[in-house]
């Protein structure tokens, strides 16, 4: 019989930051993890497509065997995780968000800096964290584009980005939340812009929700500890990069 899988999707590679959070408390499970690169960036869609993509993936996702799905991708999650609920009643989803409220329990005083795509800060979930946990020090900056530098490993382009976008907050704020999952991927090159700062993000608290919905719903199993990946492009560089970044 074929093992249960965790299934885990984002808009691309990005994803991989929250499975390699994933692996550290549950090495054990099998894992499929699907990368839609063929509709690449999520953030500059509008709800109804980005909702409809979703449910696609979702659907390969529990034919291929997946007892639970992660959300892997902050404006998926924003956007289309109610439906997805809705929908699939006999499915845990377990949602990235961003950690805004993070820095709310453990640096509420000092100025933040929460960079994220347009479609997450635009996103009414968002917006519901935002107004519950705002410390009235709070920038927010909707990264355009910055995502899919990321995915194509753009770096002068990023360096460039990050220079003309975050440059003027430096020694101005103290904290940093990323708000997509691409951007952990870049933190260095934001420290060399921004300086000495604390950086927030969701994947670890997000992998230790996941261990205990799966307790909850007797879904922890010790499995190979395989993971399998999907591109939706089948893109060979994507599973290279994929791998290596798990690796590292």
């Amino acid at each position: 019989m074929e093992n249960k899988k965790i299934g885990i999707f984002d808009s691309g590679i990005g994803g991989v930051t929250v499975l390699k959070a994933i692996l550290k408390i549950l090495p054990d499970e099998d894992y499929i993890y699907y990368s839609d690169s063929i509709h690449n960036p999520y953030g500059d869609k509008k709800d109804e497509e980005i909702i409809n993509i979703c449910d696609k993936i979702v659907q390969t996702l529990i034919n291929q065997n997946c007892k639970c799905i992660v959300i892997a991708c902050n404006t998926a999650s924003a956007k289309a995780v109610e439906y997805l609920r809705n929908k699939y009643t006999n499915i845990p989803f377990i949602a990235i968000e961003p950690a805004y409220k993070m820095v709310y329990d453990y640096s509420y005083n000092e100025p933040t800096l929460v960079m994220a795509t347009k479609g997450t800060i635009e996103s009414e979930r968002f917006k519901l964290l935002y107004e519950k946990y705002n410390n009235n020090k709070t920038y927010l900056i909707p990264c355009v584009g910055l995502a899919d530098m990321i995915e194509k490993g753009q770096l002068s382009e990023i360096k460039t980005y990050l220079e003309k976008n975050i440059s003027q907050y430096r020694g101005k704020i103290r904290n940093v939340v990323l708000g997509c999952t691409h951007y952990p991927l870049i933190k260095s090159e934001i420290q060399e812009v921004l300086g000495d700062i604390k950086f927030f993000y969701g994947a670890e608290n997000l992998a230790k929700h996941l261990k205990d919905i799966l307790q909850e719903n007797n879904l922890l199993e010790k499995n190979t500890g395989k993971i399998q990946f999907i591109d939706s492009q089948n893109l060979t560089e994507k599973e290279e990069r994929f791998f290596s970044i798990l690796r590292d």
